[in-house]
């Protein structure tokens, strides 16, 4: 069930991975570009205002990280201008990124997703009631892009652990005030497998 926190201002919520497969399998059933769109905010961190940024020519395979890695100009949470960094992409992203540039016959230098912010924004919405509508809960009718971003980051640095150090460098935080607020509640999974770990000592 998607988490919800409402106690301030303004409902956040989070998706599991399993929920997040269903988001985009269902974005996809309207475009393929809008499940590509899905994947780049929920499996790769990107905000709804850089989905629009990457090509083919900004994907690199990294012999040293043994990992998939793209180029986005985005957000610099210091303020000024927009800052490059280097966004890491799971394989099996890579993968679809690979067969919708092949079968859609893109050139290096043509955008995954040639959409403007708030279309992306709307997309999101439009999911989010497809799911809510499919499933009778309305919880999903909270989702939004920023959410996607949300569950990618608490995801890897509250489930997974990744250090903050590196979840700043790819998800283009500047400070740790600025990615604090995604250190979240562990779900009921992370605090089981937490404390049987303290147990066995």
């Amino acid at each position: 069930m998607v988490r919800l926190d409402d106690s301030a201002s303004v409902t956040k919520c989070w998706l599991s991975p399993d929920e997040l497969d269903r988001f985009e399998r269902t974005a996809g059933h309207d475009g393929w570009n809008r499940e590509i769109a899905m994947q780049l905010m929920g499996r790769c961190g990107l905000r709804a205002s850089e989905v629009s940024y990457p090509a083919d020519k900004h994907l690199r395979w990294s012999e040293d990280g043994d990992i998939w890695l793209f180029e986005v100009r985005g957000k610099n949470t210091k303020g000024g201008d927009p800052k490059i960094r280097d966004v890491w992409m799971p394989e099996d992203v890579a993968d679809d990124v690979h067969k919708y540039s092949r079968e859609r016959g893109l050139v290096a230098t043509d955008r995954w997703v040639d959409a403007s912010t708030p279309s992306i924004r709307r997309w999101v919405k439009e999911t989010a009631e497809t799911v809510a509508q499919e499933t009778g809960d309305e919880r999903w009718l909270n989702v939004s892009s920023h959410n996607l971003r949300r569950s990618w980051a608490t995801y890897h640095l509250v489930e997974r652990q990744v250090d903050v150090r590196t979840m700043m460098s790819i998800g283009g935080w500047s400070d740790y005030e600025a990615i604090e607020p995604y250190l979240a509640e562990p779900t009921e999974k992370r605090i089981g497998e937490a404390m049987a770990a303290k147990h066995l000592h």
